[in-house]
């Protein structure tokens, strides 16, 4: 879960850093895979009762806010002109 949370944000600036609009997006969905991933384990953890359901869902609603947030950053990257 650790290697999830961290690699959604380090995803997110090493796409910034790229030179082209499309290599961005691309950071963006990668960072967007490890939030995915990270929804499972979250699942998981709550099914075998490492975490309480309201923790869990505290949580998963944080993580439906930064999923919009990131496909919304991919858009409006993707939106803004051409791919380059």
């Amino acid at each position: 879960m650790r290697r999830s949370v961290v690699s959604i944000p380090s995803n997110i600036a090493e796409g910034a850093g790229r030179s082209t609009r499309r290599d961005y997006a691309r950071f963006l969905d990668i960072a967007l895979g490890s939030a995915h991933e990270l929804d499972y384990q979250l699942q998981l953890a709550r099914d075998l009762g490492y975490t309480d359901p309201d923790r869990y869902d505290e949580l998963a609603k944080e993580l439906v806010e930064v999923r919009s947030m990131a496909a919304g950053l991919k858009a409006s990257i993707l939106a803004d002109g051409d791919s380059t």
